[in-house]
């Protein structure tokens, strides 16, 4: 809605409402980043600060909840029990971090976490243990990277993974013109293709891929009566890829 302009009046006041009736809650971490960027597009984009009446030293305290999922190798598990640092929550840290003016802390920690997850096909893996990357954690990978240059102080850290990650996205483009989630995987769909572009768009590789195909195959998951599929072998729309669908056309548009 905030990408159409229809971020206002009574559905962005609900959404704020809801947003308030959630705060105090513990909710996993995927659910709190919603939260707070959901927040914070309601203040972009209708004016409404859902954070506004949040008591003192609230966002020390979601720090300190936030550094509980620290682990040794400098990332962040998925879980306080989770054992395994995850790249893709790793990166979720980090934009909480961020949309809420926080500083990350020991950034050098977790870029050298993310840096070890690079696997030799150019792409990252989610977990260390894992030998496979896949274009979602890529993106993830990338992101933090991006977030973290300045605060290591380190304003060409993305372009020592660029040409890397370029081609490892690039290979994941399928003949149906969307990028799929890793190499096993034969079908794409519109998260990775959503994911995928706006990393190539960071890195400056879009022309990379064939940006026709991919347009074409996002349009073909767009129903008439409104919303996105998930992929050739989904028959039921949903908000979620809706947005992938909606952001991915967003992105290609501006090319």
């Amino acid at each position: 809605m905030a990408i159409l302009g229809q971020l206002e009046g009574v559905p962005a006041e609900l959404a704020a409402e809801f947003f308030r009736s959630r705060l105090a809650e513990q909710v996993p971490l995927v659910d709190f980043l919603s939260l707070i960027f959901g927040a914070a597009l309601l203040d972009a984009a209708a004016g409404i600060d859902v954070l506004r009446d949040r008591p003192e030293g609230w966002r020390r305290k979601v720090t300190e909840s936030l550094e509980l999922l620290r682990r040794e190798d400098g990332g962040y598990a998925k879980a306080a029990k989770g054992h395994a640092s995850s790249t893709y929550h790793s990166f979720l840290v980090c934009l909480v971090y961020q949309l809420l003016d926080q500083p990350v802390p020991e950034p050098q920690r977790l870029v050298d976490f993310v840096l070890n997850s690079q696997r030799e096909d150019g792409g990252f893996a989610e977990i260390r243990a894992s030998r496979r990357s896949g274009t979602n954690p890529t993106a993830a990978a990338v992101g933090l990277l991006r977030i973290c240059s300045a605060d290591i102080g380190n304003d060409h850290l993305l372009a020592t993974v660029r040409e890397e990650v370029t081609r490892f996205l690039a290979e994941m483009q399928t003949d149906e013109g969307g990028l799929r989630a890793n190499s096993r995987i034969p079908i794409a769909d519109v998260l990775s293709t959503f994911t995928g572009i706006l990393t190539l768009q960071d890195l400056g590789g879009l022309e990379s891929i064939d940006v026709m195909a991919a347009r074409k195959f996002v349009k073909s998951l767009m129903v008439e009566s409104g919303g996105f599929l998930a992929a050739e072998w989904d028959d039921t729309v949903d908000v979620e890829y809706s947005f992938y669908g909606l952001g991915t056309l967003a992105l290609l548009t501006r090319e």
